[in-house]
């Protein structure tokens, strides 16, 4: 049962993954042997990250600045891992950003940002790492939705418009990627306490109204997700493409 889950030798990529889900995934990918490519607009956090998970873990990590929006940067940031490791095995696009307030409200800025970094960068970070992927007849792509890709949310109005899209664009690219063994993914984490969802954290009424929906009685911890996202970039899932995979405590069951 463990060679389902060994990762030695594969490569990674996760975006935004120096802080929050991002490291938490990053982590969990590098403890079961994995190397890792760390990309963030903050390239300071990114190879800080990287740093400490290869001290850490004793696998290859890289940490660079590179926008997810950004189809050249990004792209140049694909290729110096290709140069580095010749491969990538696993990609997570879990970058994303959130805007609360009413639609009434919401500037055509903001809902153009929500929807550029949320659902055009998967987009563009996926349409970088294929060729690569199709070339060796391999992959996991590990598309990070939401819960509000699932259900509504009021004051959220473009955060679960994009959640909602990087599930179609999962369920799309699994039957087109299919004949190259490439398998397309979607985790869905609930309320987690990140740096995205500090406001909520602060404010106890919020908070608990969160809490108040959630069967069982909790926000999700950081390791909660590293089973579901070892299965998903591992042997274990081989069989599995075009499905979401739900970890809310219960949210959405009701």
């Amino acid at each position: 049962m463990r060679s389902l889950f060994d990762l030695a030798g594969k490569v990674a990529l996760v975006t935004g993954g120096a802080r929050g889900l991002g490291r938490a995934m990053a982590e969990a990918l590098a403890r079961h042997g994995a190397g890792l490519a760390i990309n963030g607009r903050d390239g300071e956090a990114a190879r800080t990250a990287a740093g400490e998970i290869a001290r850490e873990h004793g696998v290859w990590t890289l940490g660079a600045a590179a926008d997810v929006t950004d189809a050249a940067a990004f792209g140049d940031f694909v290729r110096e891992v290709i140069r580095q490791r010749q491969r990538i095995d696993i990609l997570i696009t879990n970058a994303g950003i959130n805007r609360r307030m009413p639609t009434d409200e919401l500037s055509l800025a903001d809902w153009h940002q929500v929807m550029e970094v949320n659902l055009t960068g998967p987009f563009l970070c996926s349409r970088a790492v294929l060729p690569h992927m199709k070339d060796r007849g391999f992959g996991r792509v590990i598309h990070i939705s939401s819960i509000l890709g699932q259900v509504g949310l009021r004051d959220r109005s473009p955060y679960a418009a994009s959640k909602g899209g990087v599930l179609l664009l999962t369920r799309t690219q699994a039957l087109e990627l299919a004949p190259w063994g490439i398998t397309v993914n979607a985790l869905c984490p609930g309320p987690f306490a990140t740096e995205m969802n500090r406001e909520l954290l602060r404010d106890p009424a919020k908070y608990q109204d969160f809490v108040s929906r959630i069967p069982l009685g909790r926000w999700g911890e950081m390791n909660e997700l590293d089973g579901a996202i070892v299965f998903l970039a591992s042997d274990s899932s081989s069989y599995m493409t075009g499905a979401s995979l739900t970890i809310d405590g219960g949210w959405t069951a009701q």
